[in-house]
This record gives structure tokens, C-alpha cells and sequence, in this order.
């Protein structure tokens, strides 16, 4: 059984998503999945594990991922007899399937009145608050999704996905300060996640630009440099950083206007975004080399990502990068 199961399928390619649902039927097949109330079936049958059941989760969710949801239903069918209907995450993970089967708005609409009626009898169910917000999402009631994120933070404020969630819908709107603060509870909460740095730094530049504020440029590549320091492979990193760096060359003396950025760090001379602009280069020209023949330890990146940051690299350069 592939150990990415146990991992959530969120952050799986499709490919392999597409890969557990097909394997779904044989994985359900090994076993019925019933909770035995005699000791010798319980003897004779496969010992329980907490692993089963995060299998059985994340199964569902990738054979909701690719359309199967005969496979969804029956995982769900199992973890409802190990864990019940009260239990608070079989209860989004029932008002998720509703979702899925939805045909049309009244019907989502009607799950979103199940979902308050459940938060009036808890209000801290935050399983719940996570699909109400995500639902509200989905059908593009984007103000309510704030508030709804906003409630279920004042029920868990060191949620870190509630945080990066509510960052990314403040980004939507344009509120750019509101999702850098955001995005600043995340690495309160999370201060080494590599993705969320250059996050960061991708919403300072965005701001930069269009408030004209070469100090949040300042503040971006600070972000971007921490990105790349945690991890040296980072993409998104080395590509923010080459696109900001960039940004400040070409524009010298606005940078000598603005030499601090938000918080006091300094913004780099002109030498120094040299050196940053040649190493992101070399590094993104690797990158997309190294993935695109295929090599060993270089598979899993982005195919738009690379292809964004080949056509950085030959917009920079002039020539065509393989």
C-alpha cells in the first residue's frame, strides 16, 4: 500500500490522486471494514491501526478528487462505523460528500443551513466552521468567508490553515496589508514553513507595485532570501527573488530614496542584488533544466511553475532555455 495515503491528499499531484482512486476498490476489497463484536473475530481479523483509518480519509478524499464517489461513500461508510455520526470530523467529512453530490445552488445552500444549524448546537465545531468557510468560498460569497474564517480564528487562533486561508482571500479583494498580517500569524505559528516566506514576499512585491513602495521591495526579498535558506530547492523562492531583485536594479535611484524596509532591514546595494539576481539565475536555469531531461531527485516541481520560470530566464536573457 503506497505510504502517500498518509499523507493528505491535498498535497498530492493529480496523477497520484488519480493513482489511489484506482486503487481504491482493491484497498476496500482487503478488508470489510466492519467494527466484529466477537472475540474471535476480532482474533482472526487484521488488527485495527490508526493508520487504517487516516487511509480510509485520505482515500475519500482523492476519489472525490477524480470523480469516484461510490469508492467515497463507502470509505465514509467505514469510518462512520468506527467513529459515528457525532463524531465532529465524520460530520465535515458527511457535509463534504453533500457538497460533492450537489447538482445545483439550493442544494448547497441547504448544506449551508445544516452546517449553522450544527455550529447553534457547538459553536467551536471547527471541522464544521472549516467547510462552512470553504463553502462560502467556493460559491463566491467572499466577504462571508472572511467573517466565517474570522469566527472560526476567535475559536482556534493558532489555527495556521485558517490563517493562510483568510491571507489568501484578503489577497483576493486587494486588501494587501490585511493578508500580509495574515501571512505573518502563519509564521508566528509556523516560522520555518519555507512556502509561506516566499507567500509573503509574493504579496509585498504585488503591494509594492501597486502602492509604489520600494521599501515593501526591500521587505520581499528579505522573505524570498529566508525562503531559499530553508529550502535550497525552492522554486517559487528563487524565482520571487530574481523578479524582485530585478525590480530594484532597474530602478536605482528610487532604491536610494528608500534604503529601509517595513521593519528596519535594510535594502540591499546595488552590488549585492547583482550577486542575488546571478545566484537566483543559475539556480532557476538548474531547476529547470535538472526537471525538465527528468533527473533523479529533480521530479515534482510545478509544470507551470517551470514553464514561468523559462520564460523569466528567456525574457532576461534573450535566448531560448531547454
Amino acid at each position: 500500500m503506497s505510504s502517500s495515503l498518509l499523507h493528505p491528499p491535498s498535497h498530492l499531484s493529480p496523477a497520484i490522486a488519480l493513482h489511489h482512486s484506482q486503487e481504491a476498490p482493491n484497498i476496500l476489497g482487503r478488508s470489510t471494514g466492519a467494527i466484529s463484536t466477537s472475540l474471535f473475530q476480532s482474533l482472526l481479523s487484521a488488527p485495527e491501526t490508526a493508520e487504517l483509518w487516516t487511509i480510509y480519509e485520505n482515500l475519500l478524499l482523492s476519489c472525490l478528487r477524480t470523480g469516484d464517489d461510490d469508492s467515497a461513500h463507502q470509505c465514509l461508510g467505514r469510518l462512520v462505523n468506527r467513529f459515528g455520526n457525532d463524531n465532529e470530523r465524520i460530520m465535515a467529512l458527511k457535509g463534504l460528500l453533500k457538497e460533492a453530490d450537489a447538482n445545483d445552488a439550493a442544494t448547497l445552500d441547504v448544506i449551508l443551513k445544516e452546517y449553522d444549524q450544527i455550529l447553534q448546537d457547538n459553536p467551536t465545531n471547527i471541522p464544521i466552521l472549516k467547510r462552512r468557510a470553504a463553502l462560502l468560498r467556493s460559491i463566491g460569497r467572499t466577504p462571508a468567508a472572511v467573517t466565517a474564517l474570522i469566527s472560526l480564528l476567535d475559536a482556534s487562533p493558532t489555527d495556521a490553515e485558517a490563517w493562510a486561508e483568510l491571507a489568501d482571500l484578503y489577497f483576493s479583494q486587494g486588501l494587501y496589508s490585511q493578508s500580509i498580517f495574515a501571512l505573518e500569524e502563519v509564521l508566528v505559528l509556523q516560522p520555518n514553513a519555507w512556502n509561506i516566506h516566499a507567500r509573503l514576499g509574493e504579496v509585498l512585491f504585488v503591494d509594492a507595485k501597486s502602492s509604489d513602495n520600494p521599501g515593501q521591495l526591500g521587505e520581499a526579498i528579505k522573505r524570498f532570501s529566508r525562503s531559499i535558506e530553508l529550502c535550497d530547492d525552492y522554486l517559487r523562492g528563487y524565482y520571487g527573488l530574481k523578479l524582485t531583485a530585478k525590480q530594484l536594479l532597474g530602478d536605482p535611484q528610487k532604491t536610494l530614496q528608500s534604503r529601509t524596509g517595513t521593519d528596519g532591514f535594510s535594502i540591499p546595494d546595488q552590488a549585492t542584488l547583482s550577486k542575488l539576481d546571478e545566484m537566483a539565475t543559475e539556480k532557476l536555469a538548474e531547476i529547470v533544466r535538472r526537471s525538465s531531461a527528468g533527473e533523479k531527485g529533480w521530479q515534482g516541481y510545478d509544470m507551470a511553475e517551470i514553464k514561468a520560470a523559462r520564460e523569466l530566464l528567456e525574457n532576461d536573457s534573450g535566448t531560448v532555455i531547454r
